[in-house]
């Protein structure tokens, strides 16, 4: 059977602040600029999950779309939907919360929770022009 990609967006809004507690506050200033503001700054998230591998046979489905969109809600969107990153997100405590860091944890909040197909990629677009995409080890 040949593989496929089936891959559902979401969105969802979130603050957070950029912040190396390890480091100095100067230069955590001079390396995140205005996203280390103490008062945080938000983002509109748009969250793409895509799940590969083979069509049921019997139902054509590789995964139930209805399904994905609640597994996606329940592990990710409903945790972090306008919450602070930074304080409000359990997956999330002890990470710098940049779009790289909040990829990886959001595959890692998806990855098991699959009932068919496997989880091939996870991309986040913090802006309109700025994203990062995981796929895995």
């Amino acid at each position: 059977m040949p593989t496929v990609y089936v891959t559902r967006k979401t969105h969802f809004n979130a603050a957070h602040r950029l912040h190396n507690p390890d480091k100095s506050e100067a230069w955590n200033e001079e390396m995140y600029g205005p996203c280390n503001h103490p008062n945080w700054h938000g983002h509109n998230y748009e969250l793409e999950v895509t799940v590969a591998g083979e069509p049921d046979p019997e139902t054509g489905y590789l995964i139930d779309l209805g399904v994905l969109k609640s597994i996606i809600h329940e592990r990710v969107v409903d945790k972090v939907d306008h919450k602070n990153l930074n304080l409000d997100v359990d997956f999330m405590d002890g990470v710098i919360p940049s779009t790289e860091n909040f990829v990886i944890a959001i595959w890692n909040e998806l990855a098991d929770a699959l009932p068919s197909g496997r989880l091939h990629c996870v991309r986040l677009y913090e802006t309109p022009r700025n994203y990062a995409e995981y796929r895995g080890e």
